[in-house]
């Protein structure tokens, strides 16, 4: 599989990849009910855009069809469940899911910054990464997007959204499991692995 580790092949894929969120993203700043939470919340997307377009080319790539599917599911299953879920009851006060979304999207920001040209969605070796956020977990990422998902929850509140939030949450839990199985052949990453004990939540998980 070494043609995925060819730029132009990358560089193509990534665009592919990168679609549904451009197009997700126009819809959001084109909605005439745009909040300044979900304003926000957009600035992270456009980071993952940018990044994405001009990200670094893989020394390797996982050939592996179901990891492929995997990131494929969790990655767009995000898009599908904020664009479609039912709106539900919110069951606490406004203010507090807001203050969460803010919080989370400037970890993502973080992160995502952070994380620079070395973004993918399937596992993928672009160069190891430890400073900003990394420092303390190995996927801070998807911690801001599990706070992001539960403010979701607690402000359209639903037996189908929390059952969509569970769903989600555990495979990006499987896609991190994932990613590192394939990472730590690299002898840098096992080394990493070590100096950060924790994925998502420093002292916790």
């Amino acid at each position: 599989m070494e043609v995925l580790t060819t730029p132009w092949v990358d560089k193509t894929i990534a665009v592919v990849a990168i679609a549904p969120n451009v197009f997700e993203l126009y819809h959001r700043y084109t909605d005439v009910n745009l909040g300044f939470v979900r304003a926000v919340a957009g600035i992270q997307t456009i980071i993952l855009v940018i990044t994405m377009v001009f990200r670094r080319t893989p020394v390797r790539v996982t050939p592996n069809p179901w990891y492929w599917l995997l990131a494929f599911v969790a990655t767009y299953g995000i898009i599908v469940f904020v664009a479609f879920a039912p709106r539900g009851t919110p069951i606490v006060p406004a203010i507090l899911p807001n203050a969460l979304v803010l919080i989370s999207v400037a970890l993502m920001i973080y992160a995502r910054v952070s994380l620079g040209r070395s973004i993918g969605y399937v596992p993928a070796d672009r160069g190891i990464v430890t400073s900003g956020p990394y420092r303390f977990v190995r996927h801070p990422i998807y911690s801001g997007l599990f706070v992001t998902l539960f403010a979701f929850v607690l402000r359209f509140y639903s037996p189908l959204n929390l059952l969509l939030f569970v769903v989600i949450v555990s495979l990006f839990m499987l896609k991190s499991v994932i990613e590192e199985w394939f990472l730590r052949d690299n002898p840098e990453y096992a080394a990493y692995m070590k100096q950060v004990r924790y994925r998502w939540i420093p002292g916790v998980a």
